[in-house]
């Protein structure tokens, strides 16, 4: 075990996990500015449900809200949130204020060096963060304090691909900075690691892999309503263009979250910086960020464009998470809004205080009602596996229900339900 002390900042989705697994290696300490997460975290409680109240409670990280309680570290890694603005812009603001915490932590005789695991564009690394700290500090990168880069490749919800499981990139800025990655990194991955050849490179890897996900999706989006023109169904074609051996298997629906949503804004602002039209990145993003409001218009005018009351089953951007960073599903609760429905919203894992917060919805408790249109939106295993007699007990006669995601295709329900999938 290395005797380095290690500063994780930003204890999320990915800070958290990762600070767990550090601690099992390494003398850790994991800083948030959320002083009520700190505190749900020392009782065991992790409300994004990455890791669980036992391993909590054996870990040896030390928790703090306070930075005061993390100077003289060795190496600090950040992990905070990249977001877009309202004009999908990338913001950068939790990254910047992170750096500028660090800053005051700094003991150049420890010579520290700094790790961003947050999404960001190629050149933030070196060329925003580390004159940030330059300029806040005095010191000179290289000599007092020095810069790497992992990015970050939690999945929300996947069980499989953990932080322990998965392949970290590492670049430094110089080679003695990798292999300190490689060290620090490697210890906790059965996995291993990839030296990629620069900062940059890796920044930008973690860039396209979102963006290539995105495309491939919206091109599942685009084709799907072109079918749906048709009366064929996506789910229908999938299943027989997935048994041809080279057939990428994406699918449609819904792109929200932190990630793919969000990721090719940062590539498009770089190549827009320097006099490229992404063409493809945006086309993309288009077809994605409309797919809510196309869904509630299909519906719409499969109902005869009467509005009537509807349920929304799920409201987070994923299945199996309470994450309701960037949901799509909130666009297809707008757009139904907007055409006259009477909407309610259910979701077993969703935050009701902060969905009231975030989106002004409370969320309903549908036993026991009946609506004109239901909607599948997010296939959580509760409403995967919710039964056929439930599942009719939720509609008016005459009623539609959708299903995005195809979850309930196999079912043999009432043949009098009007059943509508992509």
């Amino acid at each position: 075990m290395s005797n380095e002390r290690i500063v994780v900042v930003g204890l999320g989705y990915v800070g958290l996990p990762l600070a767990v697994a550090l601690a099992r290696k390494f003398e850790v300490i994991g800083l948030d500015r959320d002083r009520e997460r700190i505190t749900e975290l020392r009782e065991g409680k992790d409300r994004t449900r990455e890791v669980s109240e036992e391993e909590l409670k054996a870990s040896s990280l030390r928790l703090t809200d306070r930075p005061d309680e993390c100077g003289g570290g060795d190496v600090y890694i950040v992990t905070v949130p990249t977001p877009v603005d309202a004009q999908n812009r990338p913001d950068l603001g939790a990254v910047i204020s992170a750096t500028g915490t660090i800053a005051g932590l700094i003991d150049p005789q420890r010579r520290p060096t700094v790790i961003y695991e947050s999404t960001v564009y190629p050149g933030v690394t070196e060329d925003l963060c580390g004159p940030e700290i330059e300029r806040l500090t005095g010191l000179k990168r290289g000599r007092d304090f020095r810069l790497g880069y992992s990015p970050e490749r939690i999945n929300p919800g996947d069980c499989e691909h953990t932080v322990d499981r998965i392949t970290k990139v590492i670049a430094g800025e110089d080679a003695e900075v990798v292999e300190q990655l490689a060290e620090i990194y490697g210890s906790v991955t059965n996995a291993g690691v990839f030296r990629a050849a620069s900062i940059k490179a890796a920044e930008a890897a973690k860039a396209i892999e979102n963006a290539q996900r995105d495309i491939n999706i919206a091109f599942m989006n685009e084709v799907t309503q072109i079918f749906s023109r048709i009366g064929v169904s996506m789910w229908d074609v999938l299943a027989a263009a997935g048994t041809k051996w080279n057939f990428l298997k994406f699918e449609p629906g819904l792109v929200g979250g932190h990630c793919i949503g969000v990721d090719p804004y940062y590539l498009s602002h770089l190549a827009q910086q320097h006099g490229h039209d992404p063409q493809v990145i945006l086309a993309g993003r288009g077809t994605n960020d409309g797919m809510g409001r196309w869904i509630a218009d299909t519906l719409h005018e499969r109902r005869g464009a009467k509005a009537g009351n509807a349920l929304v089953l799920g409201v987070t951007f994923k299945e199996n998470v309470p994450d309701l960073r960037n949901s799509r599903a909130f666009d297809v609760v707008k757009r139904l809004k907007w055409l006259g429905y009477s909407v309610d919203v259910a979701d077993p894992l969703a935050d009701p205080a902060e969905l009231r917060q975030e989106q002004g919805l409370e969320l309903t408790q549908p036993e026991g009602k009946r609506y004109d249109l239901v909607i599948g939106a997010v296939p959580h295993s509760d409403y995967r596996d919710l039964p056929d007699d439930q599942l009719e007990g939720l509609l008016n006669p005459g009623a539609t229900l959708a299903d995005i995601k195809g979850m309930w295709r196999d079912r043999s329900l009432d043949p009098s339900i009007d059943r509508w999938t992509l």
